[in-house]
């Protein structure tokens, strides 16, 4: 029977970090949080179910998430953020891959609640994320803040697990707004870091086409107002990240 380490990074998630734990609590054998230096009551809260509580400068969203798979002390990881659980049903599917573990890593679906609703179209759902896999055959790549776990092998074997990763996302318009403010700075910074254009075509064409592929193609509308508004600020946040990025290149002349 193989063992599990559940493997969290946190920055003040006192409103949903104690979810998160709770759900974890009787399908791994181990949680480690990696928190950034919490300013509320998260570390209060991880530790009162005996946690491995580790403190940590936040590295980068990609960076932070490889150190914490570090600190585990098992190779088989469920990995979540501290505004995640995993819904009863992954959580029995989970618990079952401990005595029939056949591939390198498992999806899942994850889905969003966002302000009370939760959200069933646009790129929202099933929003399948990889989060149970072998750190041994796996390393969280991406461009912040975008991470994600990919498999050292090209030909690794893949499986899905029944049940959803519930995300807390926003839960409030004003929420939402300052972190399409926040990311669009960290992607805009990426995106210069790595030498990528900002044209003005870029600037005006590739935020409406990812709000009509929101929502028209993904069917976003069926989400009634929260769906405009998710797909707004995904055409928002395109905008953002590009003419901020414009702007740093400025900034240099």
């Amino acid at each position: 029977m193989i063992k599990l380490s559940g493997v969290i990074i946190t920055f003040n998630e006192e409103r949903n970090i104690e979810d998160c734990i709770r759900s974890l609590v009787d399908v791994v054998d181990e949680i480690v949080v990696v928190d950034s230096f919490s300013t509320d009551n998260t570390k209060s809260i991880c530790q009162s179910y005996g946690v491995k509580f580790v403190e940590q400068k936040f590295l980068g969203y990609v960076e932070q998430k490889n150190f914490a798979l570090d600190q585990a002390s098992h190779d088989h990881i469920v990995s979540l953020d501290g505004d995640e659980s995993l819904s009863p049903e992954l959580q029995k599917s989970i618990q079952d891959l401990k005595t029939n573990w056949l591939n390198d890593g498992y999806t899942c679906n994850r889905f969003n609640n966002f302000c009370g609703q939760w959200i069933k179209y646009s790129d929202w759902y099933p929003n399948k994320k990889l989060r149970v896999f072998d750190r041994r055959k796996a390393v969280w790549k991406g461009m912040n803040p975008h991470d994600h776990v990919e498999l050292h092998n090209t030909s690794a074997r893949i499986g899905h697990l029944k049940g959803d990763i519930l995300h807390k996302t926003y839960q409030t318009y004003s929420e939402f707004n300052d972190k399409t403010e926040y990311f669009s700075t960290i992607a805009a910074k990426a995106y210069f870091d790595q030498g990528k254009s900002a044209p003005v075509w870029k600037i005006l064409f590739n935020p409406f086409w990812a709000f009509f592929k929101a929502y028209f193609l993904r069917l976003g509308f069926l989400d009634g107002f929260n769906g405009f508004m998710i797909c707004y600020q995904t055409g928002n946040i395109t905008f953002l990240k590009y003419a901020k990025l414009r702007e740093l290149y400025r900034s240099q002349v």
